[in-house]
Order: C-alpha cells, then structure tokens, then sequence
C-alpha cells in the first residue's frame, strides 16, 4: 500500500472492514497525500524512462488533489511530459465546450495548467454519433491497453456507491460504455445544470472490469453525506447495487476518507465493537448515546446487563452502571439552557456559557442570505430579547439562488412604479424572459443580490436588530454569477477578519455544516477558521467564544452537543415567520437538494426531531431545540 494507516491494534481496529482505508482529519490533508503519491510515481517513471498512465476522476472530491498537483508544477518543478491520462466518464450527449462537460472540467482544474501533452489526454467524447458508440468505447479500452494498462486509478464515489458511472447493478466484468444514469446522480448534479430536467440522463463510462484492472486504486470520499455508502462499500458484502464494493477484490485499493466520510464505519461509530478502546470522557459519552439508541431506554434505565450485552463491559471496570448513566445524563441536562448568551448573575460552572459579561457582543455568520433564522433563528431571536448585541453577517450574496421569474417579477413591478426606468429595465426583461439558465449578467446578478438583502433585513428588522448590525460581506470567492465558485484567496480571509476585529465578539456563530468539501458553507467556515488562527493573540478574542450550528439538513449527534435552546410552540411560528420574509427562497427553491419539503419545514422537523430524542433518553418534553457544537480554536 503506498498510502499507510498506522495505529496501536489497527488489525483488530478495523476487523469489519474489506479494503483498506484511510481517515484524515479534513479532505485538504488527504488531498495532499494523494497527490504526492501520484507526484511520486510520475517521478518514479520519468526516472524509468517510462509513461506514467493515470486514471482521472471529476467532480468536487478530485479537485485539491488536482489543485496540489498545479502547484507541485509551478513551484516544485513537476513535469506532467511523460503522463498519459484516460478519463473514468463523460455525460452523453455533451459537446466538449459545455461548461459541464468533463473535458472542460479537467481543462480548468488540471490540463491548462501543467505540461502535458495534449495527445495523451484521453476522456471519453460524449459528442460521437450515437451508432458509433460500441466501436469507439472498444477503441477506448485498446488505447489503455496500448498504454500497458492504468497504473494509478483516482476515483470518487457517488451516493447510489457508483464509481465513473458504474451504476447500481453494474456488471462485474463490464468495460467502457454508454449507461443509463440513476435518478439520484442525476440529481446531485442538478446545481450545475440548472435543474435536475437538464442534465443528460445517459454516459460514457470506463466499466468495473476497466478499473479493476488498475494497478493502484485510491477512492475519496468526503463529507456525511457520503458516510452511509461508504459503510456499506467497506464493510458490507460485494453488491453489484454498490459498485464501489467491488474494489474489496482488489489487491492495491485504499479508501481515503475525511472524518465525516468515515462516521458510519465501525471503528468510528462504535469502537468498542473491534476490541478494546481508549475509553476517555467523549468515548465514553458516545457509547453511553449510542447504548440509549439501541436498546432503545432512557439514560437512567439503563441497566448492567445493557452494558454487558453490547460490548460494554470495560466501562464498568472503574465505574458502576449507574454512576455512567448519572454522568452522561448530568452531560446532557446541563447543555439545555434558555440563556444562550449566558444566565446573568448566575453560576455558570455548569451552564454552556458564560454569565459574564451579562451583555455580549454576538456575530452570527450566516453563509447564505437565510442561514441564520433556518439554523438557529430561535436562538437568534432570544439572544437579541436578553438585551445582547447581536450582529449578523452574510457571508455571500446568495444572487444564483434568485431565479429568473423573481428577478422579472421585481423589474415588471420597478417599471409599473417608475416609467423613467424602462429603457434600461426593458433590454433586462428580454434577456429573463428569453432564458431558463441561469445568466451570468451583472445587472442582474446584482438585483438579485439586491433583492436577498432586502429579504435578509426585513427577517432582522422582524427580529428586532438595526439594519447597522446587518453586514453584507459578498466574500470575492462566491461573486462569479454561476454555480462554479472561484478559490478563497487571502482577500476573502480579510474580509472576515476585519469584521471580527471591527465588532470584538464575545460569541461568534456559524454554520458547521461539513457534507460537501467544496460548498459554499465549507468554504465560508474553512476561511472563517483561517481567520480565527490569524486572529487568536489578539487581546479580545481571549473573550470569544465560537458556536457551530448546522443547517437545514443534519443534526450534531447527542453526544457531541455542547449547548442545547429549547424553543416553545410560540418561538417556532415566530422562527417560521422569519424564515418567510425570505420569499424568493420559498416555494420554488432553485437549489432545494433532494428533499422536496420547504426550508421552514425541514428545519422544523429538524428541530421537532432532535427534541424527541432529547425526551426519548430522559429530558423533558420540549416543543423543539436548536442545538450547538463549541469550536475550540
């Protein structure tokens, strides 16, 4: 194995698992190592005298490792002169030019930027002549044969486990070939092409065969929302509904997993089950939650046989059953607190916050226009009534989620109002009206900025803050009027910098949500804990304090929640109302993801849901709760 994982009992560790994986703490560092393994391995050939044939994957995963790989290029002297490389796939039918095909994605990530050859890129041609197809996908497999065969094969995994787009019920030994698309791939492509009705529902596809007969294989996954089917790829049995699990037959196949891609595995989920584990106060929290889900009791009935029974035991070495369950039940019930800012004059040794100073200075950072009251708009309302100093600052414009009927909608009402506007409005109009995409226009862009600011002041003004303490901060990275973002730069780090200097926090939220690398919430958080490292000897930030929330779609687990905010029945509507003076978020979401419930709806499921298990393991009945995880910087 070129890429190694070292532990104490790493045998006995990771006993559920059939190919071997990986788990770094963040998708930047396992970038990192994969490529300079594959950097290594273009020298190794280069040295040989030979080609270095390499097997390119798209998509979000893949593009630190090619962002690393350019920078080995300009600043380390890596020559790309003897690599030749085979795409895994490319959606058909699809011109090469198309934004969204895969000869423009590798362009912009990876081939403008090195010195390859341009005769040894090799990605499928999803613009051939649909009776052409057989032919040219069997010509594709004699060129890698020509080549010797793939030496290093990078992939990503799709949430049906597909890899390329080996679909559910892909055959063992197939080869490069035109394949129907599941409705679920189609789906998590949708943001790029506008809707989920756009995107092509067949693709050329290197087969299972063609990727097995790799030397090297190194799959990445990151983020919780591919946690589940990675599980099932690595522990689960060989399932031609999971592609990805075919690798278990491959004798040179490494996972390469990010700590939220590796949340399902055993070893991660429930340790105690592969052996003997370091049992220390957050282990120990874990076990005593997961033990409550399982047999389905609350803390405080759980029993010793429970213990027993689920590969317990060694915690009742040094403690009896019922001091763990009063520990944990005590962990619990001192996180629940109606004073997120802190109960002034109070004892704070076992409340979340601090009671001191009674009247905090707080900076939610909302990466989105709406994020704020769809996570913690209970929370936000309450801080603001305990008379504290609440500020909000909106990472991104959010323009791209404004469609094109909102904008219209606007413009027509702007020009009833105000004839003197027509003549500027009228070429704007035409252009909306003549578009379904997305249009990259900066006039329109900005009225569509334009308009979620006022929707984002109306919720504060509902809530009760001055429009002085409402920031739109537009990081530069955000700002390209289409779905593909550029990188942050240092100039985005600035801006939240200056921020945070300018308003001297006691508190700072912001949205821990950690499902895509390469979404706008993982960015904005990214460069916001960038920020917190430059900022952290400053005399002020010794007071602050940072909160994560999550969003619309994932909840902390119980374990892992440091400060819990009821709401009740009246603070929920009055959280819903603000979330509706978001109205171009309403209804029609552009960018809804695969749940079809409105954002308000979700979230209140979401609230409703984590305040049942709250109830479910012995806490009181609450309406709903809204919960927070402490970022330790």
């Amino acid at each position: 194995m070129n890429i190694s994982y070292k532990s104490p009992g790493a045998l006995e560790e990771t006993r559920f698992e059939k190919i071997h994986s990986v788990i770094f703490e963040d998708s930047k560092k396992a970038s990192l190592i994969i490529a300079k393994e594959i950097s290594d391995l273009i020298i190794k050939k280069q040295k040989q005298d030979k080609n270095c044939v390499l097997g390119l994957a798209t998509g979000s995963s893949p593009i630190s490792v090619y962002q690393e790989l350019v920078r080995m290029h300009n600043e380390d002297g890596l020559s790309f002169r003897n690599v030749v490389s085979f795409n895994l796939d490319e959606y058909f039918p699809m011109t090469k030019k198309d934004i969204n095909s895969y000869h423009h994605f590798m362009n912009i990530h990876l081939f403008d930027h090195v010195d390859i050859d341009k005769k040894n890129i090799h990605i499928p041609d999803g613009n051939i002549k649909k009776e052409r197809i057989n032919e040219y996908c069997a010509e594709y497999e004699k060129k890698i044969a020509k080549q010797g065969g793939i030496d290093f094969q990078l992939l990503g995994i799709g949430r049906t486990g597909h890899i390329g787009f080996n679909e559910p019920g892909s055959n063992y030994d197939s080869l490069t070939r035109l394949v129907h698309l599941d409705y679920l791939t189609r789906n998590d492509a949708r943001k790029a092409f506008f809707g989920i009705e756009n995107v092509p529902t067949t693709a050329i596809t290197m087969g299972i065969k063609t990727i097995r007969k790799s030397k090297r294989i190194v799959l990445m996954a990151w983020g919780n929302n591919k946690s589940s089917v990675v599980q099932k790829a690595i522990e689960g049995d060989v399932d031609s509904n999971i592609s990805a699990s075919y690798l278990q037959n491959h004798k040179n196949a490494t996972f390469v997993l990010d700590k939220s891609a590796s949340e399902d595995l055993t070893r991660v989920k429930s340790p105690w089950r592969t052996g003997s584990s370091n049992w220390n106060k957050e282990l120990k929290a874990k076990a005593v939650a997961w033990l409550c889900e399982k047999t389905n009791k609350s803390i405080l009935n759980l029993t010793e046989s429970d213990y027993n029974e689920n590969n317990l035991s060694e915690l009742l070495i040094e403690k009896s059953y019922y001091d763990l369950n009063l520990d944990f039940y005590k962990r619990i019930h001192r996180s629940i607190t109606g004073w997120p800012g802190g109960k002034p004059d109070s004892d704070d040794k076992v409340r979340p916050e601090r009671s001191k100073p009674s009247k905090k200075r707080v900076l939610i950072f909302s990466p989105h226009p709406d994020d704020d009251v769809i996570s913690m708009g209970g929370t936000f309302e309450r801080l603001v009534s305990q008379g504290h100093e609440v500020h909000v600052a909106y990472q991104t414009s959010g323009n791209i989620a404004v469609s094109n009927s909102d904008v219209l909608r606007y413009l027509e009402v702007i020009n009833s109002t105000f004839p003197d506007c027509e003549c500027e409005n009228d070429e704007l109009i035409k252009i909306l009206k003549n578009s379904s995409d997305i249009i990259n226009n900066s006039r329109i862009r900005e009225i569509a900025a334009t308009i979620r600011e006022k929707e984002s002041l109306a919720a504060t003004r509902f809530i009760g803050i001055p429009d002085n303490q409402v920031h739109f901060l537009k990081l530069p990275f955000y700002e390209t009027g289409t779905i593909k973002k550029n990188i942050p730069t240092i100039v985005d780090k600035k801006i939240i910098s200056e921020t945070i200097t300018k308003i001297k926090p006691h508190q700072i939220y912001a949205a821990g949500d950690l499902a895509d690398p390469h979404g706008t919430h993982k960015v904005c958080l990214d460069i916001l804990f960038d920020s917190l490292k430059d900022l952290k000897s400053k005399t002020f930030m010794k007071d602050c304090w940072v909160w994560l929330y999550r969003g619309a779609w994932h909840e902390w687990p119980i374990h892992e929640i440091d400060m819990a905010v009821p709401m009740s029945p009246f603070q929920v509507l009055r959280k819903r109302k603000a979330i509706f003076y978001h109205q171009t978020q309403k209804d029609n979401v552009m960018f809804q993801g695969d749940d079809n419930r409105e954002f308000w709806v979700r979230t209140e499921d979401r609230n409703r849901a984590i305040a049942k298990k709250f109830r479910n393991i012995g806490m009181s009945d609450y309406t709903a709760i809204e919960t927070f995880k402490r970022y330790h910087f």
